[in-house]
């Protein structure tokens, strides 16, 4: 086996405890050392002896769940990708004869500029039902798009090319992120209205985006005006129905 194969740290971040643990433990069958996270607070390290407080070199995240979102956001915010506007993700396969079409998943390229130095790798868990996901994954600088759907290996296959440089999307959500692209709200935009959609006030939003008031007003405002709603409270409908909160 390779290098990356048998030491590459890994620590899964998901805000249920069942589906965090059972990550872990796939994980670890496939020889990572493995650490696990709820939100800030670190669950005990289960890793190779001799290597607990290890920094991960992978940090595998759930996009669906309240605290893979808020991860994503954070690293958003912290300038790991710019902000896309109207880019389209180069999905050409980065190994010859390999390409999205093909069987099983595929190691490809999405035009991304890779993890910031010094930070672990990205890898994000999605549904090709919610490109919204998608899209934010793509501004946070994910490496790795695994379909949370899908088969098992697919995420250790995408947690050792993301530890070596490599990128990664699932056949399934190869569409999916195209759609997501060509989306009319910014990934700033979506975030917003997800926390609308999740009931948060304006204040909570500011808050948690480290905005103040009139920016958050401004976002919600410019994404009701883009999906062609009469309110909020509409574009959060018409957001949700597209699968983009």
């Amino acid at each position: 086996m390779s290098r990356a194969q048998t030491t590459a740290r890994v620590q899964v971040i998901h805000s249920s405890g069942v589906l965090r643990s059972a990550l872990v433990a796939l994980l670890e069958r496939e020889r990572f050392q493995v650490t696990s996270a709820s939100g800030f607070s670190r669950a005990s390290s289960t890793g190779a002896p001799g290597t607990p407080g290890a920094p991960a070199t992978v940090t595998v995240v759930d996009g669906s769940c309240p605290v893979g979102a808020a991860h994503l956001e954070r690293r958003s915010l912290q300038g790991s990708a710019k902000e896309p506007t109207h880019a389209t993700p180069a999905l050409a396969a980065a190994r010859p004869g390999l390409g999205l079409a093909g069987a099983g998943a595929e190691r490809a390229g999405i035009g991304l500029a890779g993890a910031s130095r010094g930070r672990a790798a990205l890898v994000v868990l999605a549904g090709a039902e919610h490109p919204g996901v998608l899209r934010l994954a793509y501004a946070a600088g994910a490496l790795g798009l695994v379909d949370r759907d899908g088969p098992a290996n697919h995420l250790a296959t995408a947690i050792r090319l993301a530890a070596g440089g490599g990128r990664y999307v699932d056949d399934g959500l190869a569409m999916s992120l195209l759609r997501a692209m060509d989306m009319p709200l910014s990934p700033r935009e979506v975030r917003v209205l997800s926390r609308a959609a999740q009931g948060d006030s304006v204040a909570e939003i500011a808050r948690g985006l480290c905005l103040s008031h009139g920016t958050v007003r401004n976002y919600i405002a410019s994404a009701t005006r883009k999906v062609g709603a009469r309110n909020r409270v509409d574009a959060i409908r018409i957001s949700r129905a597209a699968g983009w909160v």
